[in-house]
């Protein structure tokens, strides 16, 4: 297997938002190449982009709603057979909008103790177990 380089490594960021001592998770929509898993929402950043302005523009695209970037939770590097990714996911704040879905099929708010009931994307399940990790984060 080719090793992955700084250059083909893809940045993707993802958001851990809490309300209520719940995380917000969304499903990959049909048609997606991980249709059906969960994830923790965000996306691809963008040339001159920041982590932080990725995910307060993938967010108001794909959810409606604006959220207050925190600090930096923690990171995932997975081989894809599509390529290598470098998920970078941050705490984030719930600022307003009421959340659509429209790169998701579904989404829900679950407590730690029930992110084993889901199946996460496999870049997502590193930060899964982190969460699990730290009953005082939730």
């Amino acid at each position: 297997m080719k090793k992955a380089t700084a250059a083909t490594i893809k940045e993707v960021t993802a958001a851990i938002i809490l309300k209520d001592n719940r995380l917000l998770i969304a499903q990959r929509a049909p048609g997606d190449k991980l249709a059906g898993k969960w994830e923790f929402p965000g996306g691809k950043i963008e040339p001159g982009e920041t982590p932080q302005e990725c995910l307060k523009r993938e967010l108001r695209e794909e959810l409606d709603v604006d959220v207050e970037v925190m600090d930096f939770f923690g990171q995932s590097i997975y081989d894809y057979t599509s390529g290598t990714i470098k998920l970078m996911a941050y705490r984030c704040q719930w600022v307003s909008g009421d959340i659509t879905l429209k790169a998701h099929s579904d989404m829900a708010w679950v407590n730690r103790n029930e992110l084993d009931l889901y199946e996460f994307a496999p870049a997502d399940i590193p930060l899964v177990g982190k969460l699990k990790s730290f009953p005082a984060f939730l």
